[in-house]
């Protein structure tokens, strides 16, 4: 590892906002892994998470998780919330979690789009999506009426409701990557003339309009945060906005809505977002807004994990140097936590030497 060479207190220093304590600025990102048979998490999984929070992890934010629709996920291991069985092993986990001293959100998904026909765990349910175009703007199925994006902004506002109710301590709405909340961010899958499409505004709609009822069901108290990202799993080079106006234009109306922290996705989070600026999508997200923010991208590792291939640990000066300019407020760490549960100890303890490059085949374990 290349040795960090500045203190690392930027890092361990307590976050607190209006609604959200932690002890430090760690993150658990989430990251799908498909260890839930028939949707339902297990032991394992609860033990898994419990892991980083017996390490010193801020915040836990799981993998994403199903909102209750028929083609909410693409396959059957992929956790639901939703479901007697599902929501008991959720409520285990945020038990283990809370004993172990940590705090954990559940992202709240659904893929929309780039779902496949007959993709498990329901072969039936056809994908949606705002125009039913895939993100490669191939028509599979007919647009959604607006009574089918009625019914699921209600999914989601139930979802948001048990995870009040089974102890979590907010929640993530999963908003970014070309997922089904991006796909009417995004006017490449975004066709649509009625009151859900249009311009950046109306493109918003739908977000907003989720945000809005997951606030109701939630109180004022509870934390929302909304993840998004400029980039595409088809395509890096996407942008939701191509300078800070369209950035603004597109945040402003959830922060009315009711999001209290946005969680900014990049593949590597030291770069700059718009020419012109140092600052990257956390940062020009935090400035437009004033309100705290995630950065994420190849925390601590030489590699983006969008290749999923091995990644040599690196420094963590710039990360730090930026955490202690407020750029950002919060980081989120994604493929060295998967990899190694004490990444966050080891970090605080000066143990540099200690942490673990990433290997492929941890995608297969739940260390």
């Amino acid at each position: 590892m290349t040795q960090t060479n500045i203190s690392t207190e930027p890092i361990f220093k307590s976050f607190n906002s209006e609604k959200l304590s932690l002890s430090n600025r760690t993150v658990m990102a989430p990251m799908t892994r498909g260890f839930s048979p028939g949707g339902v998490p297990g032991e394992d999984v609860a033990a898994y998470y419990r892991r980083r929070a017996e390490n010193e992890v801020g915040l836990i934010v799981t993998e994403g998780t199903g909102i209750n629709h028929p083609s909410s996920v693409s396959g059957d291991s992929i956790p639901l919330f939703h479901g007697e069985k599902s929501l008991e092993g959720w409520a285990e986990v945020v038990k283990q979690v809370h004993q172990a001293g940590g705090k954990i959100v559940p992202q709240l998904w659904h893929v929309g789009m780039t779902r496949s026909e007959g993709d498990l765990p329901n072969e039936e349910a056809s994908p949606v999506g705002p125009s039913g175009l895939t993100l490669d703007g191939e028509k599979v199925t007919e647009p959604m009426t607006e009574e089918e994006v009625v019914a699921l902004v209600d999914a989601y506002a139930q979802a948001a409701a048990d995870a009040k109710r089974l102890g979590f301590d907010g929640i993530e709405i999963h908003g970014a990557h070309g997922y089904l909340i991006d796909q009417f961010l995004w006017e490449n899958t975004n066709h649509r003339t009625d009151r859900y499409g249009g311009d950046l505004a109306g493109r918003t709609q739908f977000a907003v309009e989720i945000v809005e009822a997951c606030r109701r069901e939630v109180g004022p108290e509870f934390p929302i945060i909304f993840r998004f990202s400029q980039w595409k799993m088809n395509d890096f080079q996407a942008k939701l906005a191509h300078n800070s106006d369209e950035l603004n234009r597109l945040l402003q109306p959830l922060v009315e809505a009711g999001v209290d922290i946005f969680h900014c996705s990049t593949r590597r989070f030291w770069e700059p977002e718009f020419e012109g600026s140092e600052l990257n999508l956390a940062g020009w997200t935090k400035k437009l807004t004033g309100k705290p923010v995630i950065s994420v991208g190849s925390v601590g590792l030489d590699g983006e994990f969008t290749s999923f291939s091995g990644a040599n640990t690196t420094s963590l000066d710039g990360l730090i140097k930026k955490l202690d300019n407020e750029e950002f407020d919060l980081v989120a760490i994604g493929r060295s936590l998967l990899m190694d549960p004490e990444w966050v100890k080891k970090v605080h303890d000066g143990r540099a030497d200690d942490l673990l490059p990433f290997n492929k085949e941890a995608l297969q374990k739940l260390y």
